[in-house]
């Protein structure tokens, strides 16, 4: 009986990591390579042409992020299951989960657990690097012990922490130097909180950290 081969298009903007990948899937008799894409949008676009079983998508891409670019094709085509290879050893995998990721892979990682984790998210299943894996279960772990502390789990440490920050009423650059940072980092801090909360201003940045219980009223 003939098995179904696995449809997979690569996400990435470096040409080396696609080679690598390339080479890798190519002397795999159930997979096959569907397109390669180097910006987001181009995944999104590759993602609904193709319809490929398993997307291999990179976080940090130019234009469109892998982020919302995860976000878009698991709302236009839910049945296209996304594998997240990445960088990222950090608390993006919690936004990566809610944007629709199956799996979360670290670049490294040895070719037979690319492979194993590629057909896993492809049947079905989640899976993540085992680094990752430890992340989550540590977060879930002190999630029942400190809620306030654990809240929004799309925002890295850094910006849970700016984000305290903010509430309790600090500028920008009164939270620089709390934090020993350049306030232009600040200001990218607080930007991605906006954008991750999805939130206009600091005044609605605010009310989310309290009804969160991040700060005392």
């Amino acid at each position: 009986m003939t098995t179904a081969r696995i449809r997979v298009l690569i996400a990435d903007d470096h040409p080396v990591f696609r080679f690598g990948l390339r080479a890798l899937l190519t002397g795999e008799p159930d997979m096959d390579i569907v397109g390669e894409a180097t910006t987001g949008q181009e995944a999104v676009t590759l993602a609904l042409q193709h319809r490929p079983d398993v997307v291999l998508m990179d976080l940090n891409m130019p234009g469109l992020n892998g982020m919302d670019a995860t976000r878009r094709i698991r709302a236009q085509a839910p049945e296209v299951a996304v594998l997240v290879v990445t960088m990222f050893d950090d608390d993006s995998v919690f936004a990566a989960m809610r944007a629709g990721a199956r799996g979360y892979l670290l670049k490294g990682a040895e070719a037979e657990e690319t492979l194993r984790a590629i057909r896993a998210v492809a049947h079905g299943e989640a899976i993540f690097s085992p680094a990752v894996a430890d992340r989550i279960m540590t977060y879930f772990a002190q999630m029942a012990r400190h809620p306030a502390r654990m809240a929004f789990p799309e925002l890295t440490l850094r910006e849970r922490e700016v984000l305290a920050l903010i509430a309790k009423g600090l500028t920008n650059r009164a939270i620089a130097e709390r934090l020993v940072l350049s306030e232009k980092t600040v200001r990218n801090h607080v930007s991605n909180i906006f954008a991750k909360l999805q939130v206009a201003d600091r005044a609605a940045a605010i009310l989310r950290a309290r009804e969160a219980g991040m700060v005392d009223e």
